[in-house]
């Protein structure tokens, strides 16, 4: 019998896809050009806002398609041509590759900040060619891909406790903020200043910020096909873990803005840092920067887990690809967990992985975007079809959600052009494949399988 994810290591892997470095790093941006504490709060809400009405409409699409392949699969089934191609091409590039890299790198500076150069200055003599961070950041990546590669079940294991640590520690650091908070510092009132900063263009930039920071909110759909009792499970992990994080999220920069002076943080990326010295003194950074190691952990192991499955799925639609589908005695698609890690070596070996991330975060609100799109058409279409979860709220929250994807990839388009047109030039050098590489004879099937 084919071993199954539970619905709670399914919500495991939407919070720790979600919880990285974005809210312990973005912070420092917003303050710049924002001063209410009102109007950055707000900024947390509506990105959670984005992310739930996501979530719910995602559910509907993945009890629907229960296969594994994230947007892949799922823009596959829902729209003829490359489009779903597209979606599998980019997956399999940068949309878990890249951030693992990067969550591995600001792991390896922060455990370092955390440990100390003294105890960490004697590694570099094992690889002289390699810094102390690229060693750490690759050490990571490679003990995570070979657990992940071997046993599904113990990885699984493994990110259900990693995300239990993170929520407990994150709790703590909310209530110790509270405890420590500070007034004073800044305003959270309805004022001239808080309407000034919400209608002013450094909000909608900041959103930006925010969205990233969301940004793992769909992780269940990339196992949909792996999820115990999917109609029930995956609805459940997304919603769940979607709303706990938004909570989080709120809660914890609240607490950063009632202990960090707005100046202290401006343009500072270790907002975490910061926040450690404001509340335990001169060992507080420190102290901080093990904990955001720590939480790093449960990132890197997340996305290391899931990415690979649309990678498998691909290869079982795809003739080239063919050979990323394939799986050990422990039903794990190794050879695409394999490629993944390797990716991400690449990335962290280069130090490339940043600009990836910055270009492609354009495309992947695309293929968001289109996703919802593609849920509301098979409203119109197939509106006899029944099913066990319906979007809650429809029409209504997917219209939000892509209302506000429009105005993000509008605001990409405009400020951010260059980014916006590389993602679009990587996405479509996939072409190139989808038309070399022939489909294989069982695409059809399966997808008629999963109720296209």
């Amino acid at each position: 019998m084919k071993t199954k994810f539970s619905g709670w290591t399914a919500v495991a892997l939407v919070m720790a896809n979600m919880v990285g470095t974005g809210v312990f790093t973005s912070l420092g941006f917003q303050v710049v050009s924002l001063s209410s504490g009102l109007a950055i709060i707000l900024l947390w809400v509506l990105g959670g806002v984005l992310a739930l009405t996501g979530a719910l409409t995602y559910a509907e699409a993945a009890v629907r398609w229960p296969r594994c392949g994230g947007e892949y699969h799922l823009l596959s089934t829902m729209f003829s041509g490359p489009i779903g191609f597209l979606a599998g091409w980019v997956s399999i590039l940068v949309t878990f590759a890249a951030p693992v890299a990067a969550s591995a790198m600001a792991f390896a500076a922060y455990f370092q900040r955390a440990t100390g150069e003294k105890f960490l200055a004697s590694m570099n003599g094992w690889l002289p060619s390699l810094n102390t961070t690229k060693f750490l950041a690759l050490a990571v990546v490679i003990i995570f891909t070979v657990i992940h590669a071997m046993n599904k079940v113990f990885g699984g294991r493994i990110q259900i406790v990693f995300t239990l640590i993170d929520i407990s520690v994150i709790a703590f650091l909310i209530f110790i903020g509270l405890r420590h908070a500070q007034p004073g510092l800044v305003s959270f009132a309805l004022d001239d200043r808080a309407i000034k900063d919400i209608l002013s263009p450094a909000f909608a930039i900041s959103m930006y910020f925010v969205t990233y920071s969301y940004s793992g909110w769909n992780a269940a759909i990339y196992i949909a096909g792996e999820v115990k009792r999917p109609e029930r499970n995956l609805p459940f992990s997304l919603i769940t873990g979607t709303s706990l994080v938004i909570v989080i999220y709120v809660l914890l920069n609240y607490v950063f803005l009632r202990n960090i002076p707005l100046s202290v943080m401006a343009g500072k990326v270790e907002v975490g840092h910061l926040f450690g010295s404001a509340i335990f003194g001169q060992q507080g950074g420190a102290i901080m920067s093990a904990i955001i190691s720590l939480l790093l952990l449960a990132s890197i192991s997340s996305m290391i887990l899931t990415g690979p499955r649309v990678s498998m799925t691909v290869g079982e639609d795809y003739h080239y690809f063919r050979w990323l589908a394939r799986l050990n005695s422990k039903e794990v698609p190794y050879l695409a967990v394999l490629m993944q890690g390797l990716i991400s070596v690449v990335y962290i070996l280069t130090s490339s992985f940043e600009k990836m991330i910055i270009f492609t975060g354009f495309t992947l609100n695309l293929f968001t975007f289109l996703t919802v799109l593609g849920v509301m058409k098979r409203r119109q279409t197939q509106p006899e079809v029944t099913l066990p979860y319906r979007t809650w709220g429809y029409p209504v929250t997917p219209v939000i959600f892509l209302a506000f994807q429009a105005w993000i990839l509008i605001y990409g388009l405009i400020y951010r052009p260059k980014e916006s047109l590389a993602g679009i030039v990587l996405t479509l050098t996939g072409l190139i494949f989808y038309y070399l590489s022939p489909r294989s004879s069982g695409k059809e099937s399966a997808l008629e399988k999963t109720g296209s």
